[in-house]
């Protein structure tokens, strides 16, 4: 099994869709984490109402800080991967393991406005599953450093909706 770290800026919205779908649908061959710069201390409850809609356990959801992944006692990570843009041009602590880093950019329902943020979290989740589901279809966890760097660049680039 291999760890994956999602960041966002907040880690209220889409680090949190994806942690859940990589953890949730890879038929146990990832391990997803969520975390953010400069998180918002709180889940968006539209994240949450859409993944218990989804069937998915939200009871472990939080909003939490990067610094809690480049601990020296955190999970090794393999992967991460930047939903946001702000995430992905910060500077990053060094994480343990010095997983490979891709970006998989979606625009940020959290910034809909009233009456469009429940179609927002749904666009959302359809373009992070849509990558997450390109990953599935292959061996990933099959592949050296390299190769799967090159795999989450391009799955982030042929499906970028940001």
């Amino acid at each position: 099994m291999l760890n994956f770290l999602v960041l966002c800026t907040g880690n209220s919205a889409r680090s949190i869709l994806l942690e859940h779908i990589l953890t949730h649908r890879s038929a146990r061959r990832i391990r997803a984490y969520s975390a953010g710069s400069h998180p918002t201390g709180r889940v968006h409850p539209q994240s949450i109402a859409l993944l218990q809609k989804l069937g998915y356990d939200t009871s472990t959801a939080r909003s939490k800080s990067w610094d809690e992944f480049a601990a020296p006692d955190a999970p090794k990570m393999d992967a991460v991967i930047t939903v946001c843009s702000s995430a992905a041009g910060e500077t990053c602590p060094v994480w343990p393991g010095a997983p490979v880093r891709a970006h998989w950019g979606v625009d940020d329902p959290a910034q809909a406005a009233e009456p469009d943020v429940t179609e927002a979290f749904q666009t959302a989740y359809i373009a992070l599953a849509t990558h997450a589901n390109a990953l599935f279809r292959l061996p990933f966890e099959t592949y050296d450093r390299d190769v799967l760097q090159m795999t989450l660049t391009r799955i982030g680039t042929e499906y970028n909706a940001e």
